[in-house]
C-alpha cells in the first residue's frame, strides 16, 4: 500500500508547478514493462492519491510510459525502468516510445503527470506483487 507521507502534489510538465498548460511543454517518461505498468496503475488509482498522469503505450502494448515532470530523469534509479527526457511533440500528440504506440490514459484537461515519488513507490510495490505472484507457481 502507498505511504501516507508521499507527496500527492499535482505536477505539470514544466519547470513552474502553477505554471497553465502549455501544448508543446518537454516533459521526462518513465517506461516501464507493461506488466508492471499495469500492476502500478491499479495500485495508483487504489490508492490515496488520483494524480495519475498520462500514459503511453507502445505498440505492441509491451512497454508503457509514465509521463512525469521534466527533470526526473536526472535522479531516477529504479530498477527495470528508465526515464528519458521527451522534447515537445505539440498538440496532445503522444511521445513516440516505439512506432505504432498511443495514450492508454491520455492527457486530461489539466495535463496532469504522474509524481514521481508517488510512482516510484507504486512500481516498487508492483513489483513486489510480481515476484510474489511468480514465486507461487
Amino acid at each position: 500500500m502507498l505511504e501516507a507521507s508521499l507527496s500527492t502534489a499535482r505536477h505539470r510538465p514544466t519547470q513552474d508547478p502553477d505554471a497553465p498548460p502549455e501544448d508543446d511543454v518537454p516533459c521526462d517518461v518513465v517506461t516501464v514493462p507493461a506488466r508492471q505498468g499495469f500492476e502500478a496503475i491499479d495500485i495508483l488509482r487504489r490508492g490515496a492519491t488520483e494524480d495519475i498522469g498520462p500514459v503511453l503505450h507502445d505498440g505492441g502494448c509491451d512497454t508503457l510510459g509514465f509521463l512525469v515532470p521534466l527533470g526526473t530523469a536526472d535522479a531516477w534509479d529504479v530498477p527495470g525502468s528508465a526515464c528519458t527526457h521527451t522534447p515537445p511533440q505539440g498538440g496532445h500528440e503522444p511521445p513516440a516510445l516505439v512506432e505504432g504506440g498511443g495514450w492508454l490514459l491520455p492527457p486530461g484537461e489539466s495535463d496532469l503527470v504522474t509524481d514521481p515519488a508517488v510512482l516510484r513507490a507504486a512500481l516498487d510495490e508492483a513489483a513486489r506483487m510480481i515476484e510474489a505472484a511468480d514465486n507461487r507457481r
